[in-house]
């Protein structure tokens, strides 16, 4: 399996992951990934095997400290330069899943963003999935303000 970065040319394979991982109301759509692709392919890592891209993380550069609804559709909120890197989205295929490949994606989204000097990760999940996060050194901030897709986040930091 192998990590690299996005672009334009995936952007069919991502819509189709991001729809096999999350409900109509919370996934990101082909004209929000193109949008994404166009501003900062370089804010995607795809793990692919033998060409396939089985998963993805996503998001935005950002001086803000926590994520807020208009990021995810709002490309253009995109700060190269910034002190956090948002993640708006982990997928993973469910054939693939339980084999630690979003674990190395975000590891490798951590360490991109550790080198380009960034303060740290930052991003938004539901209940369920607080303990993994903080298995891999996220720290839970509490209710997020997100409401995207209409369901309770809650803010997860890891800081360098």
């Amino acid at each position: 399996m192998k990590i690299r970065t996005a672009g334009m040319v995936d952007l069919n394979a991502l819509t189709a992951v991001e729809a096999a991982c999350f409900p109509p109301a919370e996934a990101a759509t082909d004209a929000d990934f193109a949008a994404r692709l166009r501003v900062y392919p370089n804010h995607f890592w795809i793990l692919e095997e033998n060409g396939k891209v089985v998963s993805f993380v996503n998001g935005m550069a950002t001086d803000e400290p926590s994520i807020r609804d208009e990021m995810y559709a709002d490309a253009s909120l995109h700060r190269e330069n910034g002190a956090w890197q948002a993640i708006f989205g982990v997928n993973t295929l469910p054939a693939y899943r339980r084999r630690g490949l979003a674990g190395q994606l975000l590891a490798a989204a951590a360490e991109d963003a550790r080198t380009a000097g960034r303060r740290g990760c930052i991003l938004t999940c539901k209940d369920k999935l607080i303990s993994w996060y903080e298995k891999l050194g996220y720290r839970k901030q509490g209710v997020s303000r997100s409401v995207h897709g209409g369901v309770v986040w809650y803010d997860m930091v890891l800081e360098f």
